[in-house]
């Protein structure tokens, strides 16, 4: 169960009221009243906690769980010990997302500003901002209803945080717009320049980076993520999409809605990604490509072309991935046949 040191729980919840947030029907309960005191793992639940099962995998872990609710799926309610309630769902994890989120909630500021911090005077911070020590916020930079400001980020002239949004410790953001309910990690830099000169053999000449960044509502961007603003058009990020730690997006890039960017992914300037699109971890992906909505890219691939259609990629250069498995498996074959 989470650390009473570290995270705030808003429960006890009836179970009435976690099925309505999981959107799960209740099935063995004894009382529709009965009070569940906080969310935990299988193997560490008790009887006044509730847990989850999503993967068959730990199906002997939940024949003895000692929970007192599990979510699950139709296909699990058989399983269940005796005298566990279970809430009913075709989507146990999404339900448990919605449910952790009800007994931890996103903390949102309440008007702390720490006597630490620097705020220009032509700033403005709402008053139920937070503002932590040694934070920095800069001229007619405008923060506001609920944001959370932690210590020693600073927030560059005339860059706009919207409501409810959180910046982590040390993070930067200039040059930039930063959508509502979105949460910015440590060490996060956004809007810095973008890597771009004018090569030649007599020296490189610095193009002036004359964009912004844009991110949308509900992102999320991980620690020590780079977000360069663009040249002349913003770098945007679009509403809902997820970024991991340690992603390197550089200039003029497009991101779409609801994407998802694992760690050490790098997207090199101009490139153009669609909605609902996967780069798993380490994926490159060259400048100046478009990636259609919905394509999905394994780990450790090297994108080189546009991918005009929804697909599942990978290896380097990313190909679909049966061509991709199909030529790994038969150099398998080969170097088998040379070895013997």
């Amino acid at each position: 169960m989470a650390d009473s040191r570290f995270f705030k729980n808003a429960g006890p919840f009836a179970l009435a009221q976690i099925a309505e947030a999981a959107g799960a029907e209740i099935v063995n309960a004894e009382s529709r009243d009965h009070l569940i005191t906080d969310v935990a793992p299988l193997e560490q639940a008790s009887p006044d906690t509730l847990s989850f099962l999503d993967n068959r995998k730990y199906l002997e872990a939940f024949k003895e769980t000692k929970a007192g609710a599990c979510i699950v799926s139709p296909d699990m309610v058989d399983h269940a010990p005796d005298g566990i309630c279970l809430l009913v769902t075709k989507t146990p994890y999404h339900a448990y997302a919605r449910v952790s989120q009800l007994f931890y909630p996103s903390q949102n500021g309440q008007g702390n500003v720490s006597a630490a911090a620097h705020i220009s005077k032509s700033a403005t911070v709402h008053e139920t901002a937070d503002v932590a020590a040694g934070a920095v916020i800069e001229d007619n930079a405008d923060i506001a209803a609920g944001c959370v400001i932690a210590a020693n980020a600073v927030i560059c002239k005339g860059v706009t945080i919207c409501a409810n949004t959180q910046i982590g410790p040390n993070a930067s953001i200039a040059n930039a717009i930063i959508g509502s309910n979105t949460i910015i990690h440590a060490g996060v830099r956004i809007g810095q320049d973008g890597f771009g000169f004018a090569m030649g053999l007599g020296g490189h000449e610095k193009v002036p980076q004359l964009g912004r960044v844009i991110v949308g509502d509900h992102v999320e961007i991980g620690a020590n993520t780079t977000i360069d603003r663009g040249t002349g058009p913003d770098t945007t990020i679009g509403n809902g999409t997820k970024i991991d730690n340690l992603v390197q997006i550089a200039h003029n890039v497009q991101i779409g809605q609801n994407c998802v960017l694992v760690s050490h992914v790098g997207i090199s300037g101009s490139t153009e990604l669609g909605d609902f699109v996967l780069l798993a971890g380490q994926v490159g992906v060259a400048g100046h490509l478009k990636i259609a909505s919905g394509t999905r890219v394994a780990a450790q691939s090297g994108v080189m072309r546009n991918i005009p259609v929804a697909q599942e990629m990978g290896g380097s250069p990313a190909k679909p991935v049966r061509k991709w498995l199909k030529e790994v498996a038969t150099l398998e074959r080969l170097a088998q046949k040379k070895k013997d």
